[in-house]
């Protein structure tokens, strides 16, 4: 059986593993994300001691960004106009296919986490939908016409305009680039910077959660407008607050206002939007799917 190599690489740790799916994991190991010599050093030392008993025939990886995917680029392959030090234009496929020597399939760690959804979890059987995760960030995958969208880069949903009521909520924003934008006033960190404790350790009586509900049923009945997906799947640190689910599921009814008539909606909100059915493991899952293609058809 193939076996193929899979990296999700996030802004604080690249989880690698080695396998041939999901119930068949040969090898794990989480890697520190520090400079891009020592990370990728150590990803690479993990790939070739595996590669050594089991030879990969991919590999796949879902990457923090901003990044270029267009094949034509001269710098695809790259994470371009991140905000983490010293990773700015990082050659991310390059050192792999020169130290591997096979396929590697390269996509935005959040598309990479809605492949993974849509193979093994909760998108499967769909043909549009989307994966939005809340954490350090917030990033939006998606699916239409059962192909991951890219374009004239990659959708960049965390970072959408949403209506600020600065009387309600003075805070100015996280973003380093758009200040208020969603990923400002929503993200793990907004929520820190303006309530002084991490989310996790806000009490489920706190105003914050009424807050954040409403600031992320804005951004999905946005995308529900706009690309009219069978199902939203919410994931990332901040929504492993279970009191989310009702909350924002409650509020975006309440904004859509009966305009989008659909029993999922209107009747099986619950069953609409929804966390992952993978968990934390969609994106290096996602990830290890996107090797599996790369590869090609099994012989």
């Amino acid at each position: 059986m193939p076996v193929y190599g899979a990296i999700e690489a996030g802004g604080t740790k690249f989880n690698c593993l080695v396998g041939s799916g999901p119930d068949q994991i040969l090898a794990e190991i989480r890697i520190p994300t520090t400079s891009p010599a020592e990370t990728f050093g150590q990803v690479l030392q993990f790939f070739g001691e595996q590669a050594k008993t089991n030879p990969l025939a991919a590999v796949g990886v879902g990457s923090f960004g901003p990044v270029d995917l267009y094949p034509g680029s001269p710098t695809y392959g790259t994470i371009t106009s991140t905000v983490k030090p010293g990773w700015q234009m990082t050659d991310f496929v390059g050192p792999l296919k020169a130290a591997l020597r096979v396929p590697v399939a390269f996509d935005t760690d959040v598309n990479a986490a809605a492949y993974g959804e849509h193979k093994w979890g909760a998108a499967r059987g769909l043909t549009q939908f989307i994966y939005m995760t809340v954490g350090t960030g917030i990033g939006v995958g998606e699916m239409c016409a059962g192909k991951l969208v890219h374009g004239l880069v990659h959708p960049e949903g965390g970072h959408m305009l949403i209506p600020h009521d600065r009387q309600q909520d003075p805070f100015p924003g996280v973003c380093h680039f758009h200040g208020d934008c969603f990923e400002g006033l929503a993200s793990g960190p907004a929520m820190q910077a303006r309530w002084g404790i991490p989310a996790e350790k806000l009490p489920a009586s706190s105003p914050a959660w009424a807050l954040e509900a409403r600031y992320l049923a804005l951004a999905i009945i946005n995308q529900i407008y706009m690309l009219s997906p069978q199902r939203i799947i919410l994931g990332g640190g901040v929504m492993e607050q279970a009191l989310l689910f009702p909350l924002i599921q409650e509020e975006a009814q309440q904004l859509l206002n009966g305009y989008v008539r659909s029993p999922q909606i209107t009747d099986r909100i619950e069953e609409y939007i929804v966390p992952p059915a993978l968990g934390s493991r969609a994106g290096v899952l996602g990830a290890l799917a996107l090797a599996m293609d790369a590869a090609g058809p099994r012989e």
